[in-house]
């Protein structure tokens, strides 16, 4: 199973914003400790906005925060709103696959995928954020020119 680039960026922005609690984070710091495309992180951005995730300040002196504690953003459940499919092959939601209703192969991927879910519904943001100092000292510090 692979993530999308969304939901890999989802949980960036995420990351960077507990880890920098106080005030507010923009695109181009996100962008710039990531080293990451501040184009794909606008949209983002916009629809963690959308979830409740996190709020945006405009203005002079604005940028985004997080919307709720960490302990209250659960990891598979931002992962269900940011990835648009979980099946692992085409047939899993009974295409026309000739074997479907047999297929053995189809209910264990199934399987394998909600277990998949299950561990992550276990994980909450503030969980990924316990080594805080470190998280913050690797993300926030200003990047060296290569």
């Amino acid at each position: 199973m692979r993530l999308t680039t969304f939901s890999d960026y989802s949980f960036r922005v995420l990351i960077y914003l507990g880890a920098a609690p106080e005030g507010l984070a923009t695109i181009e710091q996100i962008s710039a400790a990531y080293d990451i495309s501040a184009n794909h992180l606008m949209k983002v951005v916009h629809r963690l906005g959308q979830l409740g995730y996190i709020e945006t300040v405009r203005g002079k002196g604005g940028g985004m925060r997080l919307a709720r504690a960490p302990g209250e953003i659960n990891v598979g459940e931002v992962l269900r709103a940011t990835e648009d499919s979980f099946d692992l092959v085409e047939c899993m939601d009974e295409g026309d696959c000739r074997i479907a209703r047999a297929c053995v192969l189809r209910h264990a991927l199934g399987e394998a995928r909600d277990a998949f879910l299950k561990v992550l519904d276990g994980y909450t943001l503030a969980q990924l954020l316990e080594p805080a100092r470190p998280l913050a000292k690797v993300l926030l510090a200003p990047r060296r020119a290569s």
